[in-house]
């Protein structure tokens, strides 16, 4: 909670169900002279398996008030096991805090506590406890079953006249009413100015947030003084069903508003304070982010990677483009992080990859974007490992220059998704990862707020140990982002920087399997949203599932093995014979890692899984010819389990001594030794020393040059 205009921190968490948070609080100590305290809420989770705190919303600011209701209502994932505490605000004014875990809200209807104050997490509130000078809170929780809302017009008519020099200046609040009779605002429509006849905007509220799986609640509507008082005009007490009477084509729905105080002074000569009526009253039902991916919306996905020489020489350790052999670097986590939860919502399989800032081979002037993949000189990349080569690549053969210019980008792939707004079957989102304040900030600025109404989604992360306060500008949480005279039509972007999600806040780096859990998780938490915000801005619903969008196949030379989400009949652990042949999911050469990590897994007694070990061989899989202290046989053997190219000079090493067969993209089909002793072949998946390939990785697993290292 703080004095200033600040306001909620909310964070997410995976988990079993999802809950709404209704707060309020009373008796705020007061922090500014003469005046009552402007309060916000904080309202806060940690990231897994850490305590770094990151932002999922924001009260509204409550102006000039001890005892605020906040409107806005927070939806929480559910996981029993989460912690939750709190976030240094010592920035603000200082009026309390309460911590406590997510599984106290849900297991009470309504959580009260005492604010604690400077180095106190406030306590429960028990039967006969009497409010503290730091006040309390008062949460409410529920599941969240409900994606309906009503939607109604209402209007005021012969309202009390509340100014003294002319005429009301009147709004609503609609509050919900609980079974112990106390309330809680839930919706509060725009002021009328000068009116006592006001017609307000058309009114959608949650049906659950509004009455829950009841049915009663009251409204309030108020008179907006001047002075900054708000007095009351009148209050009336209605249900869902008696408002759901105004519906289409019907007569309109009238309620009297009733002020008590007026009554009871002009006894039985008082008749009303107003009307209030209501019509077109309907239920509409919000389409769900998962509505739409169950229709067949695509998600395209557009990633550019910042080459300037602000991030220093790759082959200097200091460099955040620096490829050290047993981690990493932080443009790689960010890549994997995103992209391996974005291919699960494209079909295609296939990324547009770009580089920005840096000359490329045989040019002298500064590229301001370029296809990552140098090699075939196209932008389309096939698969999260085609990404992830194309950046090597790239990064072996540009040099780093600058500028850091943004809007070349946006401009780009906001022309593609300038060809997805006839309809909703395919949405657009560009992941740009950045090492400093970008140069061209009002160019930036006027391609956002161009891009803003198409279908797109723009995602930044910052590396490296800049200062990025400005980038928070393009992030435009609290209110649309305005050039001039120009405001966007909707929040398109997400900035996170990388470094927050390093470590656990004691100094120890995290596995980078954590790392990119979390990142994942921050990143792509607007995306649903502004999907939906997006299709709802265009009057677009999803399509019937049983006939969703066409969805585009991946090439053939997509290997799904290695972006994680191969499926494949059962096989034995690497180097047992099998004469079956190879499924048809398997294209090219392949061997089975996630079954050989699954095999390592049990005879090492690793903690991870196998998924994850296998992961962590696809990621450093490139680089297997130059592991240290390991026989180039053993090397082959490593390479043909992992489907990994070879590097064209091991491969003129190994045609010495061996009949070697290889494919289109240098992966070994078939290897041969001369002397008879080593048989690697796609056809039968058979190996001789069978048991020495997994002998081998549990005691290379030791050495910081493994790909599987473990203490990394």
């Amino acid at each position: 909670f703080s004095a200033p205009n600040e306001s909620a921190i909310v964070t997410r968490h995976s988990g079993l169900f999802q809950t709404k948070n209704q707060c309020s609080t009373d008796n705020f100590s007061k922090k500014t002279s003469g005046k009552k305290s402007t309060t916000t809420e904080s309202i806060e989770l940690p990231t897994w398996q850490d305590a770094q705190w990151t932002e999922r919303g924001r009260t509204e600011v409550v102006m000039n008030n001890l005892n605020p209701q906040f409107q806005k209502t927070f939806l929480l994932p559910y996981d029993a096991d989460s912690p939750n505490v709190g976030q240094d605000l010592s920035s603000h004014d200082f009026l309390g805090r309460f911590e406590c875990v997510l599984a106290q809200i849900v297991s009470y209807s309504t959580l009260k506590a005492h604010l604690g104050k400077h180095g106190e997490i406030g306590a429960q509130w028990r039967n006969k406890d009497k409010n503290t000078k730091t006040g309390s809170i008062t949460i409410r929780a529920e599941e969240d079953e409900k994606m309906e809302k009503i939607q109604f017009d209402v209007c005021g008519e012969s309202l009390d006249k509340k100014d003294f020099f002319g005429k009301s200046d009147p709004y609503l609040n609609f509050k919900r009413k609980f079974d112990d009779g106390s309330t809680h605002l839930v919706h509060r429509t725009e002021v009328k100015q000068k009116t006592l006849d006001p017609r307000w905007a058309t009114v959608q509220i949650n049906t659950q947030t509004l009455c829950g799986k009841e049915g009663d609640r009251g409204e309030e509507p108020r008179g907006e003084a001047k002075f900054s008082r708000d007095d009351l005009i009148g209050t009336a007490q209605t249900t869902l069903n008696e408002l759901l009477r105004g519906g289409p084509g019907g007569d309109a729905v009238e309620i009297l508003l009733t002020n008590e105080k007026k009554k009871a002074k002009k006894g039985d000569k008082y008749k009303s304070s107003g009307t209030l009526k209501i019509w077109n009253s309907r239920i509409v039902v919000e389409p769900t982010f998962l509505d739409f991916i169950s229709g067949g919306t695509q998600l395209d996905f557009a990633v550019a990677v910042d080459f300037t020489a602000s991030n220093g020489a790759p082959k200097n350790s200091s460099s955040l483009h620096y490829m050290a052999a047993d981690r990493p670097n932080q443009y790689e986590l960010a890549l994997r992080s995103v992209l391996s939860i974005c291919q699960h919502y494209n079909s295609s399989k296939t990324f547009e990859a770009f580089g920005f800032g840096a000359k490329l081979p045989y040019q002298s002037s500064v590229s301001a974007i370029f296809p990552l993949d140098l090699q075939r000189g196209t932008s389309q990349v096939i698969g999260i490992n085609g990404v992830m080569s194309a950046y090597r690549h790239s990064l072996q053969n540009v040099q780093l220059y600058g500028p850091t210019n943004f809007a070349p980008i946006i401009d780009t792939v906001a022309q593609k998704a300038q060809n997805m707004m006839h309809d909703s079957a395919r949405y657009q989102i560009l992941l740009i990862i950045t090492d400093g304040i970008i140069c061209d900030m009002h160019a930036t600025i006027r391609s956002i707020i161009n891009a803003s109404g198409l279908p797109l989604s723009i995602i930044i992360i910052g590396v490296g140990n800049e200062d990025f306060e400005k980038m928070h500008e393009l992030d435009s949480d609290d209110s649309l982002l305005q050039q001039d005279s120009r405001i966007a039509q909707r929040d398109i972007v997400q900035f996170v920087t990388i470094r927050e999600f390093l470590n656990n806040g004691r100094g120890l780096y995290l596995d980078p399997d954590v790392i990119q859990e979390n990142l994942a998780r921050e990143v792509l938490y607007e995306v649903p949203g502004q999907l939906t915000g997006y299709m709802k801005q265009r009057g677009f619903e999803p399509r019937p599932v049983d006939t969703p969008w066409q969805r585009d196949s991946p090439p053939p030379e997509y290997d799904p093995i290695f972006d994680g989400i191969g499926t494949k009949r059962q096989a034995p652990p690497l180097g047992f014979q099998n004469q079956n042949p190879v499924t048809q999911e398997i294209p090219n050469a392949s061997a089975p890692p996630i079954q050989l990590c699954r095999e390592f897994k049990t005879k090492n007694g690793s903690g991870r899984s196998a998924k994850q070990l296998a992961d962590r061989i696809g990621r450093y899989r490139e680089r297997i010819h130059e592991l240290p202290d390991v026989d180039n046989v053993t090397k082959v053997k490593m390479m043909f389990a992992v489907k990994a190219p070879v590097d064209g000079e091991f491969l003129e090493l190994m045609q010495k001594s061996a009949e070697v067969e290889v494919d289109e993209r240098n992966r070994i089909l078939k290897y041969r030794s001369f002397d008879g002793r080593v048989l690697l072949a796609i056809e039968d998946r058979y190996i001789e020393e069978n048991k020495e390939f997994i002998k081998l990785l549990r005691e290379e697993s030791k050495t910081a040059n493994s790909p599987i290292n473990l203490s990394a």
